[in-house]
């Protein structure tokens, strides 16, 4: 089967081959060195590493006992991203780099533990709507992650250069690094499968499930950077309110979550600084409504 996500600012549609999801950048309102020659003990190195992961879980466990679950907290990161200068787009393209260079490092430690073969994914910035190996970019999205070509499209576009506060970029750029987390993990194929010709209800619950946990895993990574970047507490308790009251209000379908449920699963990342506290597969259904 052929499956492909894309998520970003955008509506949700699905097919038998393609699946399009999207997530949203949260915003507050009112608010080179080169290296040349390989010894015989690199490589031998190289191939005992390569030996010892593992292939990810298949089938429901992979998202339900995903051995991420059991890595403990994320490292703390000093990311040193600076700050977005309201309408500059080399501040912000300056910034988003430096975020994924962080959630690189993050990530590659984290998988680590687990032995799961770990890769980063591609970053491409785009001034316009491109059409990616997943399809179309959604009319709206800021941002989207296409899982045929595991790249992560960040718009530079005037609307998302109004918005200079770093916490919320970085929750945003962390929920779409999620989905690259899922895809590694094998989370992502359970939910393809899952989704497979099933009804439309089920697809949105299976949606719900997969966008909250990319909320929970960004939020866990935010925490690990909350004091580097920094992400003061009032502007968190602000992220999460204006999440709550309108998180759902850009996904009519209801494939991303109601507000609150969007806020909660966002606090569980964000206090347990952990996949720990990600796991939406198992949560009772009035968790992922």
């Amino acid at each position: 089967m052929t499956f492909a996500l894309v998520t970003g600012l955008g509506t949700a549609s699905a097919s038998a081959s393609r699946t399009a999801a999207t997530s949203a950048s949260q915003q507050v309102a009112p608010v080179t060195g080169t290296t040349s020659g390989t010894t015989t003990s690199a490589t031998s190195a190289g191939s005992a590493a390569s030996a010892r992961e593992q292939a990810p879980p298949r089938g429901r466990a992979a998202a339900t006992a995903s051995p991420l679950y059991r890595t403990g907290t994320l490292p703390t990161m000093r990311c040193q991203a600076g700050q977005i200068r309201a309408g500059s787009a080399a501040s912000y393209r300056t910034f988003v780099t430096k975020i994924i260079r962080c959630l690189n490092l993050a990530w590659k430690t984290q998988f680590r533990k687990t032995n799961l073969a770990f890769s980063q994914p591609r970053l491409r910035f785009s001034t316009t709507k491109v059409n990616t190996p997943c399809g179309r970019w959604p009319s709206s999205a800021g941002g989207l992650y296409c899982s045929s070509n595991r790249t992560i499209y960040i718009g530079v576009t005037r609307e998302v250069l109004k918005n200079a506060f770093p916490a919320n970029h970085a929750q945003f750029i962390a929920h779409e690094y999620g989905h690259h987390v899922q895809r590694l993990a094998g989370i992502m194929d359970y939910y393809g499968s899952s989704i497979w010709r099933a009804s439309s209800s089920t697809k949105l619950a299976f949606s719900r499930r997969l966008e909250l946990q990319a909320d929970c895993l960004g939020s866990a990574f935010l925490r690990k950077i909350s004091e580097d970047l920094p992400v003061e507490p009032a502007h968190w308790d602000a992220m999460v309110s204006w999440v709550n009251a309108n998180g759902h209000k850009n996904w009519p379908k209801n494939d991303h979550g109601k507000g609150r449920s969007q806020a909660y699963w966002m606090e569980r990342g964000y206090n347990a600084g952990s996949p720990s506290g990600c796991n939406t597969w198992t949560a009772p259904s009035g968790r992922v409504a």
